[in-house]
């Protein structure tokens, strides 16, 4: 990649970027609320499990299939997939968080140069979605896809990493070593997405789906999601 592509990709995994990844678990605070994640161990299993049986299978393939999409301009393709990733949001929470980080990175985008106005408000009459406003951002980079997914998928990583120091809770030392276990397994995960077409892409989580609906009235949390 050139310098420009790479420390673009790096602002968009950063999590400074303004779009409140910070503020969701991804159901991880439910798991942990139930009993299912209560040290080190597990919340890095139950990540790297999420990473591959539903992260792997539907966004990272969806975003893999946007990118082209977003560079061709095929309009029709992008409202496909756009409306396929709504569709996969299995619980109002979930859904409301893919909104509200597609609408935080298309406001982010007005302020650059990376995306044009067009493109903004094409996607912005969709109800956007994150992973088709981050490969709206993405494309413009000129990085290649895969590099574009691995990025996509560490910022998922750190996001959900710090979601585990603060609710199992854990300690800075233990973070670090859950992000390298799931660091360790994102190139297969995206390779496995790019393989995928939209006749083998699903979103089948049903533990998650179920975990969500229980965060949505749990007593007492800390994330949206």
């Amino acid at each position: 990649m050139h310098d420009m592509s790479l420390m673009q990709l790096m602002w968009l995994a950063s999590p400074a970027l303004p779009i409140g990844g910070f503020s969701y678990s991804e159901v991880l605070e439910a798991a942990i609320d139930a009993g299912r994640v209560s040290n080190e161990a597990e919340a890095s299993s139950w990540l790297v499990d999420q990473l591959h049986l539903s992260l792997s299978r539907s966004d990272l393939s969806a975003v893999a299939q946007a990118i082209p999409a977003w560079r061709a301009q095929d309009h029709t393709r992008i409202a496909q997939l756009n409306a396929w990733v709504l569709q996969t949001r299995e619980s109002s929470e979930l859904r409301a968080q893919t909104e509200q980080m597609g609408r935080s990175l298309l406001e982010w985008l007005r302020n650059h140069t990376t995306a044009t106005p067009a493109q903004i408000a094409t996607l912005a009459a969709m109800d956007a979605s994150y992973p088709l406003a981050y490969a709206l951002a993405a494309s413009s980079t000129g990085a290649p896809v895969r590099d574009c997914l691995l990025t996509y998928a560490f910022g998922w990583a750190e996001n959900m990493t710090q979601a585990a120091i603060k609710s199992v809770p854990l300690g800075q030392s233990a973070g670090q070593r859950i992000l390298s276990a799931i660091t360790a397994e994102i190139p297969a995960a995206v390779d496995h997405a790019l393989a995928l077409d939209d006749d083998t892409r699903q979103a089948f989580s049903p533990m998650l789906a179920i975990l969500s609906s229980q965060h949505e009235v749990q007593y007492s949390r800390l994330f949206r999601s």
